[in-house]
């Protein structure tokens, strides 16, 4: 199993960013997956979830309507971002469920989101 994370970078206020997460050696119509992220100073924080199969997506107030997850054929998971704030800083990760709530067994190796004029 592998987890490739992507598309991190430096937005302007207000800008979109869309980060990609590569994934080999299992489906996402097995397992769960997530979006979480470490912004400076703060704890760790699941922004994103969708469901074995996709059909299912789930988000804290912080990201809601702003943040977009989804998965694609090609074993790709996105998040896609808009209306950053500098509150969005931070080191993105994609993990894998597993199994059990907060749970999680493959992380990808983070991303770095920068938000600043």
């Amino acid at each position: 199993v592998q987890l490739q994370a992507s598309g991190g970078g430096l937005v302007q206020p207000g800008g979109s960013l869309r980060l990609s997460c590569a994934a080999s050696g299992f489906s996402f119509r097995d397992y769960w997956m997530y979006w979480l992220r470490h912004c400076p100073g703060k704890g760790l924080e699941r922004v994103a979830s969708i469901n074995n199969g996709g059909s299912n997506t789930y988000y804290p107030d912080s990201v809601k309507g702003r943040f977009t997850i989804s998965t694609d054929t090609g074993n790709t998971l996105y998040l896609e971002m808009n209306s950053l704030s500098p509150e969005d800083a931070g080191l993105y990760y994609c993990a894998r469920g597993g199994g059990r709530a907060y749970e999680y067994d493959y992380w990808g190796q983070g991303t770095l989101v920068t938000v600043s004029s």
